[in-house]
């Protein structure tokens, strides 16, 4: 795999990945992406040359115009990298959510102990 460290810069940065996200439905001119943003055109250019240099974004000149698009190939090659990182953390959070739902259960039954021996006028275990 080889994944180079600037597509990762790349995409570090909320600038950057907004405009990937534009792109990735539909081609759009650069013209069209700086009207999204708050800042000026030469801004978003040195992004999208940024987006380029690392492959995450192509273009296709148009007459005049130039329409930049998702490289499809790029961003899977990302995901592929990123997909093992994805299911360590998924399978975490499973184990974190079945300690948590059973220390809850343990909570609720302790709970409900406590009243019954309330109830029956003997004093709470702690």
């Amino acid at each position: 795999m080889k994944l180079r460290r600037d597509v990762f810069q790349a995409l570090a940065d909320p600038t950057r990945r907004a405009i990937l996200l534009m792109v990735a439905s539909q081609s759009m001119t650069a013209g069209a992406i700086a009207a999204s943003f708050q800042v000026a055109r030469p801004t978003i250019s040195k992004h999208l040359a940024i987006l380029q240099e690392c492959s995450l974004l192509s273009s296709n000149k148009d007459g005049r115009e130039i329409f930049y698009y998702v490289n499809a190939a790029k961003m899977k090659e990302v995901d592929d990298f990123l997909t093992p990182f994805r299911k360590m953390w998924e399978a975490r959070f499973d184990q974190l959510e079945a300690v948590m739902k059973n220390y809850q259960k343990n909570q609720l039954e302790n709970q409900a102990n406590d009243q019954t021996q309330i109830q029956q006028g003997n004093r709470p275990s702690e």
